[in-house]
């Protein structure tokens, strides 16, 4: 691996307490082009439904508004929660985008629904949707290629479009999967960081050599948010700690302001629930996560690192995002996906 990896960053779309969807959108798009004038390589958005401080539900119409205020940074989804789509409905969306704004779409697809049940009820799905995702996969794969000329049933637009996709998980069936296809793998360990060292151990390991991809291609997300000082950064990430107690008590609501005290929030056991899902984070002024983030990418020798910083403050996330170039460690440029 080189010295620097490229950087890519992932938004959620967040609502803040107060603001409409609306003003949340247009600061999603100040982020993108934040995003874009630091030199990161991809601004990805997730796909979630039924939350009230996230406006990412409909993610291709989101991303193409994103691409007509934007360049050349690559854009796409961290991901299409495939389970709540027909594939075909996906190709020809992303098939669009790709119309639209050339070679800079990325299509990252994930196994779970991105709601609770009842959401995923009136997606008009089922649970059992998601036993298909590898067949699902494969099948997006057949639509985006180039050997649909023959077949009754094709994507317009979408065919031949080869619209790279990546493989998000946070256990080991997406990197099994991910390595069987030979496809780039994503693990979410900004969230989910419990299974991390041995799905892309596995990944690795199982990884077959494909048209997609010739190597291992492994891209790690972890929560980012740089400052001045160690304490206003630290005061500014409590709105995303805040976000996940509320979701641990099964809370809706918008994207809370920033607290001074969290033990005014949380109990010990929710305390040590969301400093386990959030220990994948790199908190403070450059001086300080600096060596944090070398230590971690000398040790999971990932190709490429996504970031999100999911709070409240939009000027906060805009100074963050213009600090990283200070960090050093990444190449900041537009590069090419993997092929």
């Amino acid at each position: 691996m080189s010295n620097t990896i490229p950087l890519s960053f992932l938004d959620l779309a967040p609502v803040p307490t107060g603001k409409t969807i609306a003003d949340g959108i247009a600061q999603t798009v100040e982020i993108a082009q934040q995003a874009e004038k630091v030199g990161l390589n991809r601004y990805w958005m997730a796909e979630h439904h039924n939350m009230a401080g996230i406006a990412s539900a409909a993610t291709s119409v989101l991303l193409s508004h994103i691409g007509s205020q934007t360049e050349h940074i690559r854009i796409g989804s961290g991901g299409i929660m495939l389970p709540n789509h027909a594939p075909l409905v996906v190709a020809e969306q992303f098939g669009t985008l790709q119309a639209l704004y050339g070679d800079r779409i990325d299509l990252g697809l994930g196994r779970a629904p991105g709601t609770d049940g009842a959401t995923f009820q009136a997606l008009r799905r089922q649970m059992q949707d998601a036993e298909r995702f590898p067949q699902d996969v494969q099948e997006l794969l057949y639509l985006l290629g180039d050997g649909t000329d023959n077949s009754p049933v094709q994507a317009f637009p979408g065919a031949k479009s080869n619209v790279p996709l990546w493989i998000l998980g946070s256990s080991l069936f997406g990197a099994t999967l991910a390595a069987h296809l030979g496809l780039p793998y994503v693990f979410a360990s900004h969230f989910a960081p419990q299974m991390l060292e041995n799905a892309i151990t596995t990944y690795r390991e199982q990884f077959q050599p494909s048209a997609y991809l010739d190597k291992p291609y492994v891209m790690l997300a972890a929560n980012l948010l740089l400052a001045d000082d160690d304490a206003t950064a630290n005061y500014h990430f409590t709105s995303a700690q805040q976000s996940f107690v509320h979701l641990l008590r099964n809370e809706r609501g918008q994207m809370p302001k920033p607290i001074e005290d969290m033990n005014a929030i949380w109990s010990p056991a929710e305390k040590m629930a969301v400093n386990k899902a959030l220990s994948i984070s790199f908190i403070g002024s450059v001086e300080t996560v600096q060596p944090k983030i070398a230590e971690f990418i000398a040790k999971y020798q990932p190709d490429e690192l996504i970031v999100t910083a999911n709070v409240y403050d939009q000027a906060a996330r805009l100074h963050s995002l213009a600090l990283t170039p200070q960090l050093n460690l990444f190449t900041l440029q537009s590069a090419a996906a993997p092929a």
